[in-house]
């Protein structure tokens, strides 16, 4: 009689990546803006350049954690997966960006020549990634893509992003059959382009932790304030934490129990997608929040937790930011440490000593929590 098939295993992280999403250059200049000034002698890669990457990718291959990662890389998404979640006419206009040798999307987004073919492998990586899962082929698993893509709405883009990895991922879930989807983002910026695709859809909940940024202009109009709850059916499907400047691991951790961890709970999501940026820690030069190697790993187990209750253990992983070269794969290695739920940590903290004082953020998240709980028809019932 022949055996039955085996479940997927749970102690290790199916890495979705490709060399080729190191072709898109993004320049140097002042910060991300590209520019000259004419009087520095040192101008600087932009924040989003291969480097941060690479280090991510060798950190999973020579760290501690390496006996734990599976490797696998995908092939371009095509043009027709990526309508699933954007608009024709913004399609349209990144390919001829690409014909014509490149455009300057929005501040600090450019589209350079190679850019695109990156932009579709991230997409490509990305969904594969998603299939794997669904497929029952693995339980967890990660899309290590750059460019980034939460900012980028159906129809514009926006913070360095073209193609809504993450999007695209949660369309292909539920055209598979998955009923409800959460999102949980933890990038150090709101998940604005995220948050619009799903915004009438109460089949997706999204939930943002980011810093209280506001909105920077006409590419990003949403302010990722409390208010912004969702339209139509979506309404309530859209929470918004923004946390006050400085928070790290304990508001966090504040955060994740008091507000993500109840919602989830309601919601109870058939597929969990954590979207994962390592520009809230302490030594991020794009962010001001101070989460460190241990914040990110009691995070990576809170989600493991609430996917084993609800999901079956089905998670994937989506990269987003994450700017410090060195401290954004320690992170990274500590968020998939949580994630695997390993009794104790692989990897030391190399840098992490600013004192925290919780106080503000924990009365911020209460505060929060008092309004989301008055708004929120489903949050009222658990």
């Amino acid at each position: 009689m022949a055996a039955a098939p085996s479940s997927p295993p749970t102690n290790r992280v199916d890495v979705f990546w490709h060399d080729g999403m190191l072709s898109h250059d993004t320049g140097r200049g002042v910060f991300d803006t590209g520019s000259d000034p004419g009087f520095l002698d040192v101008l600087e890669k932009h924040p989003e350049n291969p480097d941060r990457v690479r280090n991510m990718v060798s950190i999973l291959k020579r760290g501690p954690i390496s006996p734990f990662i599976s490797w696998h890389t995908a092939t371009p998404a095509l043009i027709s997966q990526l309508l699933s979640f954007h608009s024709p006419e913004y399609i349209n206009e990144l390919v001829e960006a690409d014909k014509n040798g490149g455009k300057v999307l929005c501040c600090g987004t450019f589209l350079n020549p190679g850019s695109w073919d990156a932009v579709l492998l991230a997409a490509g990586n990305t969904l594969s990634a998603m299939k794997y899962v669904l497929d029952g082929k693995g339980k967890i698993a990660y899309a290590l893509v750059r460019p980034p893509g939460h900012h980028a709405q159906p129809s514009q883009a926006d913070g360095y992003c073209f193609l809504n990895n993450a999007g695209l991922a949660v369309r292909l879930a539920l055209d598979s059959g998955c009923k409800r989807v959460v999102v949980v983002d933890i990038d150090v910026h709101y998940g604005n382009g995220t948050a619009e695709g799903f915004y009438q859809s109460s089949d997706v909940l999204t939930i943002s932790l980011h810093m209280n940024h506001g909105s920077w202009g006409p590419s990003h109009p949403q302010s990722g304030s409390v208010d912004e709850l969702g339209e139509d059916e979506g309404y309530g499907y859209n929470m918004n934490i923004p946390l006050p400047n400085g928070t790290g691991d304990r508001g966090y951790e504040y955060a994740m129990t008091e507000l993500v961890v109840p919602a989830v709970e309601s919601f109870k999501p058939e597929m969990v997608v954590l979207v994962v940026g390592q520009d809230s820690s302490a030594f991020d030069p794009n962010g001001r929040q101070c989460l460190t190697m241990d914040g990110y790993r009691a995070i990576g187990r809170t989600i493991r937790s609430l996917a084993d209750r609800h999901s079956g253990g089905r998670i994937l992983i989506v990269q987003e930011g994450g700017y410090h070269v060195t401290y954004s794969a320690y992170c990274l290695h500590a968020t998939v440490e949580g994630i695997l739920d390993l009794p104790d940590p692989l990897l030391a903290d190399p840098i992490a000593y600013y004192p925290e004082d919780e106080a503000f953020p924990v009365k911020v998240v209460d505060s929060i929590k008092r309004y989301l709980v008055d708004k929120v028809p489903f949050l009222k019932e658990h």
